[in-house]
């Protein structure tokens, strides 16, 4: 169901259920969490998750799963799905989700788990749990509103409304929307930032993505921390040495 791969300076997960669309079980998604840790542990530079087929990246949840389970059950279960899911939030290395098709409520979860999101023309997202009585449990209504506001967040999770490509573009939804082969439009993306030292990208993420929990002025002095921290670098000393000899910079991820 699950397949991690290695392609250049890539891992690349791939969820293989294209006769479910690629819906997401409680055993894929354990499988998912195991594929994220081996790729954390791996020489790749980036991360790239998709969904087998043109159809669909993952189209949530397997809803026969879901249904005549006890309370303690279902807290487990969305345990598992939050757990798995904010891997990637700690993993060394930036995630891109490149979602061809459905990515619909899990499905959509997991892209906006990811560090970037990538759309192919046929792209559609979504939160639709409200339609079976239901609301999100993989994040959903954590990560969203921080991605694309409260007002469309709200609009998007009390809905259910599915939006395409351009909209999920213009409203901050997706990075960018690339045509197809999308892996190899997804590669291209990730070689504007994965030549930079991983020490750097790992403490410019952790510097955005600790301001969404804290007031600015604390947002800063976090700021000023981790870019003190960069300077010690031997990267940095590198980029600036480049810079001066007026040369491409070599960086050893140090």
């Amino acid at each position: 169901m699950m397949e991690l791969t290695y392609d250049e300076e890539f891992a690349l997960i791939t969820i293989r259920r294209p006769s479910v669309l690629n819906a997401l079980s409680f055993e894929l998604i354990g499988q998912i969490g195991e594929c994220i840790t081996q790729a954390g542990r791996s020489n790749a530079r980036a991360l790239i998750i998709t969904g087998e087929g043109e159809k669909a990246f993952c189209a949530g949840a397997d809803i026969k799963e879901l249904q005549s389970r006890n309370l303690a059950a279902q807290r487990e279960g969305a345990e598992l799905g939050q757990s798995v899911f904010a891997l990637l939030d700690r993993l060394p290395i930036p995630s891109i989700a490149l979602v061809n098709g459905f990515a619909f409520g899990g499905g959509c979860e997991l892209a906006l788990a990811c560090t970037l999101r990538l759309a192919l023309p046929n792209a559609k997202l979504g939160l639709p749990e409200v339609k079976l009585g239901l609301i999100p449990g993989y994040g959903g209504t954590q990560r969203l509103p921080r991605l694309i506001g409260v007002g469309r967040a709200l609009e998007m999770v009390m809905t259910g409304r599915i939006v395409d490509a351009e909209e999920a573009l213009s409203i901050g939804l997706v990075n960018r929307i690339v045509q197809a082969p999308g892996l190899a439009a997804a590669k291209a993306y990730a070689r504007e930032f994965t030549g930079n030292g991983l020490r750097a990208l790992q403490l410019a993420r952790e510097a955005v993505q600790r301001a969404l929990d804290v007031p600015l002025h604390e947002g800063l002095r976090v700021e000023a921390d981790l870019s003190t921290l960069a300077y010690q670098t031997r990267d940095a000393a590198e980029g600036m040495q480049a810079f001066v000899e007026k040369r491409k910079a070599s960086f050893r991820d140090e």
